[in-house]
């Protein structure tokens, strides 16, 4: 994962990479396929985790992210050759979730191609249960943000 020249279409996103289309990421139809978004989606999570602490929460405590819902939608159709830009983003911080948009950008196009949402719950895996965002994992995010949730 590259840092791009960002696009300012994803210029409220704080965390965005670039990735170059495979030509694997096409299906039978010459497009890429749908799966592939949430695995782009998937990469933009961990990045925006990681640098907010709760992905090493895990190693501490026991807790970390778990995915309780994802969704996207799809603007318009990606082809090879092409590199995308993936963004990710807070929009609400909850007691013990939040909500993350994320949004893929078409270089070749100049377009954002697909958006979509996540939403992550902080989760004790020893007990098997959600448990209240960490203090210091909210403010990392605030900071992130630019804003207090």
């Amino acid at each position: 994962m590259t840092p791009p020249a960002k696009t300012p279409l994803l210029a409220d996103y704080p965390v965005v990479f670039s990735l170059p289309l495979q030509w694997g990421d096409q299906d039978a139809f010459g497009h890429v396929n749908n799966v592939v978004y949430f695995r782009w989606f998937e990469s933009a999570r961990v990045v925006y985790l990681d640098q907010s602490g709760l992905d090493h929460l895990m190693e501490a405590t026991g807790l970390g992210p778990i995915l309780a819902s994802i969704h996207c939608d799809y603007r318009r159709q990606l082809n090879y050759p092409d590199a995308v830009q993936i963004g990710a983003r807070v929009t609400h911080l909850g007691n013990a979730s939040l909500k993350m948009q994320h949004a893929v950008y078409s270089e070749a196009q100049a377009a954002i191609v697909a958006e979509g949402e996540s939403v992550i719950v902080t989760f004790d895996y020893q007990a098997q249960k959600s448990v209240r965002i960490p203090d210091e994992v909210r403010q990392k995010i605030e900071r992130l943000e630019g804003r207090v949730f």
